[in-house]
């Protein structure tokens, strides 16, 4: 009798799980650039990069967008660089691995190369084609326009060779790239879709680098974000876990410099891509120059000079990996607490931050904007999305209490 019921709580949780799997997310991190082609063609060429996140997913379901008529698909697994099956199919038979789809849209169904891993695992695609869309791309006058809702949150648009952008209602970073033409990105930080609308005029351009260019880089296309994850104040310490897309070829390695002031404990990664676990090295001093670790990003090497190392695989031409790195934070001067009041004081670089309050505490003050939520564990988190490219200074306050 006991085993019987050990066996129905057994399949009473996996079908819990199961049930959550269903509810979590099909999809994170998406960045879209679109390119435009002959001005008079209604055709933009699209490159969407997107992760496949819930868990346990063997395929992957990309809408076509009412009104558009595509062409000339292919999709890639970012991880290996291969290509991957897919087919169109509509949106009746999309319902039978992804309850939400819509009946009466049609969709790219992509065969993954592996299962999504669970705990944060990502299935990492891409998937180009090309759209004919005269409603969102269109001649006016001499020149053209681009109108468009984007509901993914970072975007890029390049217009056509020899145009120069004259309107934009949505700010945005501009760039000229390698060829001469004009890149126009942003990060959509509103829950809902960005109204874009630009427009852009016939012009001379010279290509060339600009003499700022290491000052350029696209916010849109950086692939690291952070989250903080507190533990009781009086401990000063924090949680956190970084996540990062490292691209180029023959680089084996992440280093992780420890900023001044704070201290690093209990180390540990995962590839994301395949859910298996990355060892890691925690090095101060002498023995990071003894070690030979050579990081662009690392500066000059004293005796208080910390640093995290994981290794992998080195990549091979056309490979990615997407990593997870985690650590433990000591750091009296930024995480504290005054009287009763948690005060966390601490800058962020990258584009996607958040900060989890501990279980207990309700937020009182945040100087910085953010999108304010709770986790499943009833704990508040604030997510700041910076589409600058300088950091972001974060000031929250907390007291105990009930939500």
């Amino acid at each position: 009798m006991l085993r019987l019921g050990a066996l129905i709580v057994a399949a009473t949780l996996a079908m819990s799980c199961g049930a959550l799997a269903q509810r979590a997310p099909q999809e994170a991190n998406g960045y879209t650039r679109y390119e435009l082609l002959a001005p008079g063609s209604g055709k933009f060429r699209i490159i969407y990069d997107i992760s496949a996140v819930r868990p346990g997913a063997s395929a992957f379901f990309n809408p076509i967008r009412k009104g558009s008529i595509a062409s000339d698909e292919s999709v890639t697994d970012l991880a290996s660089g291969r290509p991957l099956k897919f087919q169109q199919v509509t949106g009746e038979a999309a319902k039978r691995e992804l309850p939400e789809a819509d009946p009466g849209n049609d969709y790219i169904r992509v065969e993954l190369a592996r299962p999504v891993p669970a705990d944060g695992g990502e299935g990492r695609i891409r998937i180009e084609k090309t759209y004919e869309d005269a409603k969102s791309y269109h001649p006016e006058g001499a020149g053209i326009v681009f109108e468009r809702g984007l509901g993914i949150k970072k975007n890029a648009v390049v217009l056509p060779k020899g145009y120069v952008l004259v309107e934009c209602n949505y700010p945005s970073q501009v760039a000229q790239e390698a060829d001469g033409r004009i890149r126009i990105s942003f990060f959509n930080v509103t829950p809902g879709e960005a109204p874009l609308k630009l427009r852009a005029a016939p012009g001379n351009v010279p290509a060339g680098a600009s003499s700022v260019q290491e000052k350029l880089g696209e916010r849109a296309k950086q692939t690291r974000d952070i989250v903080y994850f507190l533990q009781a104040p009086e401990t000063h310490a924090f949680d956190l876990y970084h996540d990062y897309t490292e691209e180029r070829p023959g680089v084996g390695a992440y280093v992780n410099v420890v900023r001044t002031g704070s201290t690093a404990s209990n180390p540990g990664a995962r590839n994301l891509d395949t859910g298996e676990k990355i060892p890691a090295e925690h090095l101060k001093g002498e023995e990071i120059t003894k070690a030979g670790i050579n990081d662009p990003d690392l500066p000059k090497v004293t005796p208080e000079t910390e640093v995290v190392v994981f290794r992998f695989a080195a990549l091979k031409a056309g490979q990615t990996v997407r990593l997870r790195m985690s650590e433990t934070y000591t750091d009296p001067g930024r995480y504290r607490l005054v009287g009763d009041e948690l005060v966390f004081d601490r800058t962020f670089g990258r584009p996607a931050n958040a900060v989890v309050l501990p279980a207990g505490w309700v937020l009182t003050n945040s100087a910085a904007p953010a999108a304010v939520s709770q986790t499943a564990d009833g704990r508040t988190r604030l997510d700041f999305n910076n589409p600058r490219p300088d950091e972001v200074a974060v000031l929250i306050t907390a007291r105990r209490g009930k939500p």
